[in-house]
């Protein structure tokens, strides 16, 4: 396969064009600005915004229901703010539920943070919060609620930050691009149906038929494949925990047969800024017949590389340029990663063209090939790894992008996380002085998850300084992909590039039996949240708080060095 190429920086100097709240969302003016009343009564340096918590009507293809979502739209409107700003948010909760919003990957002090149990309790039934903050970076966001089941039933939203100066990213116009996964199921009962049975969404499980054809081919090999994977308490199918069985896939709140629509003028250069706010869903994005260069990772500048597809992971972002030529009309094609549905979305020159819809990919299986070392661990039970079982073994070169195409083309050029590398170098590039070590463990088949073997409430704070370097290692002893979002920081993935121009995320994939390590340093005391960002297994227990203390003094950390 094709690496693919990367893209002097000079190719890509800005005159980005400005455009204002709502409009890269692809809605028209009365429909944004009647989503949102902004304020324009304060100065330039100030963005004051009215968003509400409602609950609407909602339609998917024919079904129709009632959501929670915010001021009125699923996803809720497109917040535009530019570096520098300070922005002032007011959110006023018309639930009979306590509710939340939270601002994911924007730094800032950490009662702004929104997370209910860390930040504050949350916002009340009928009251309003008022979010208060510097704007202190610029790029792709998003946010959402961080209270129960709300971000799955519709409350997300995509935000962006223009930057202060010059934008190193050349472009005409901008959309946003969110995609995610709707039930018409309550929530809690696809955790129910989870918790009952971890399988229980995954119809693409093997058969017995299956089974009996392979001891006709080799018994033996069938024989062991199977205990293999039933010591693991998995099946090889298990690619994703909630599947197309009750997910419809949208984009920018549309299924695919409703078929949302971006326009462009010939010879523009269009800036795509793909969220994935989805609660359990990876895609993989691809739009046929164009290549994009992807030049921003969770909100970060990168330095732009081609690509043809990409997968985003819950919670990520990924910010790419195309140019799409006249008298076309292109698919964008997000397909989830187990391959049982898909959302899709069109770039053309006037709404009611389509592109072709192309056919999904194969559906994908695991394999012991996919997990490096399983094959040494045939016969044990791998739920019940300890702190001391020795993961050394079961690192390796796992693509991050092309996991589960072994039966596909290998043409297409796929993002990998090798290829990040960031657009300026990291403003601390010192050696970090202390590791943190966290294991990613639980049981699919009991559909429980933890961090090192405890839920939230079993386990103690991670406690840091201000301004400590700190190594963090993530060793994923599960079968199953987890994005893991660090709150308050951005984590500085170290991915093979030079640790100064390592990629900077708010959340990292860690596939499963790695090691990922990443590098951080905080600049806000405060309680920060530490989670899977696929929401029922953050909600079934994997989910840690780091406690960060004010920097110390000379004398205390000179204390800690001798200790150390």
């Amino acid at each position: 396969m094709h690496r693919p190429a990367p893209i002097g920086r000079r190719d890509f100097i800005r005159v980005a064009s400005s455009v204002g709240l709502g409009a890269g969302f692809g809605l028209r003016p009365s429909e944004v600005f009647a989503a949102v009343e902004r304020s324009v009564e304060g100065t330039p340096e100030i963005a004051e915004f009215h968003l509400s918590i409602d609950r609407h009507g909602f339609t998917v293809g024919e079904r129709s229901t009632h959501a929670p979502m915010i001021s009125g739209s699923i996803p809720g409107p497109l917040l535009r703010l530019r570096e520098g700003q300070e922005a002032v948010i007011h959110v006023t909760n018309h639930l009979d539920e306590v509710s939340s919003i939270h601002w994911h990957g924007l730094l800032l002090p950490f009662d702004q943070d929104g997370v209910p149990g860390f930040s504050y309790e949350g916002i009340p039934p009928g009251e309003t919060f008022t979010y208060r903050f510097p704007v202190r970076q610029a790029g792709s966001y998003w946010y959402h609620s961080h209270s129960g089941t709300q971000e799955q039933e519709g409350m997300y939203a995509p935000l962006v930050i223009d930057p202060a100066g010059e934008d190193p990213v050349r472009y005409d116009r901008d959309y946003s691009i969110v995609l995610s996964d709707w039930t018409d199921e309550d929530p809690m009962t696809v955790l129910r149906n989870l918790k009952g049975n971890g399988a229980y969404y995954n119809y693409a499980k093997r058969t017995l038929p299956q089974f009996v054809g392979g001891l006709f081919d080799d018994a033996g090999a069938t024989f062991d494949d199977r205990a293999m994977w039933g010591q693991m308490r998995m099946d090889p199918t298990d690619i994703a925990d909630v599947t197309g069985a009750t997910y419809t896939y949208l984009l920018n709140g549309t299924s695919a047969a409703d078929n949302w629509t971006g326009l462009f003028e010939p010879g523009e250069r269009v800036r795509l800024r793909f969220v994935n706010a989805a609660a359990m869903s990876f895609f993989d994005v691809k739009i046929p017949g164009l290549r994009m260069t992807v030049v921003q990772a969770d909100g970060q500048d990168v330095e732009p590389v081609w690509v043809d597809e990409f997968r985003i992971g819950v919670a990520e972002t990924y910010d790419v340029v195309v140019e799409p030529e006249a008298g076309q009309a292109y698919t964008i094609f997000a397909q989830s990663m187990d391959r049982s549905g898909y959302a899709r979305g069109t770039l053309a020159e006037r709404e009611g063209l389509e592109g072709e819809i192309p056919p999904m990919d194969p559906r994908p299986y695991r394999s012991m090939a996919d997990m490096p070392g399983m094959e040494d661990h045939a016969g044990h039970d791998m739920s019940d790894m300890d702190s001391e079982h020795d993961m050394s073994n079961m690192e390796g070169e796992m693509d991050h992008a092309a996991m589960g195409h072994s039966a596909e083309s290998m043409d297409l050029r796929r993002l990998r996380y090798e290829d990040l590398q960031a657009l300026e170098p990291n403003r601390d590039t010192r050696e970090p002085t202390r590791d943190v070590e966290i294991r990613l463990t639980g049981d699919m088949e009991r559909y429980f998850w933890t961090l090192n073997g405890k839920k939230l409430s079993q386990s103690d704070p991670i406690e840091l300084h201000v301004g400590e370097r700190v190594r963090l290692l993530m060793t994923n002893e599960t079968m199953m992909e987890h994005p893991m979002h660090l709150h308050g920081v951005f984590m500085e993935l170290q991915n093979g590039a030079h640790p100064a121009f390592a990629p900077r995320k708010h959340t990292i994939i860690v596939p499963p039996n790695q090691t990922v390590e990443a590098h951080l340093t905080y600049e806000d005391p405060g309680p920060w949240a530490f989670h899977c960002h696929l929401l029922f297994h953050m909600m079934t227990g994997m989910f840690a708080r780091f406690e960060v203390a004010p920097a110390r003094s000379a004398e205390e950390s000179a204390s800690s060095k001798e200790n150390a």
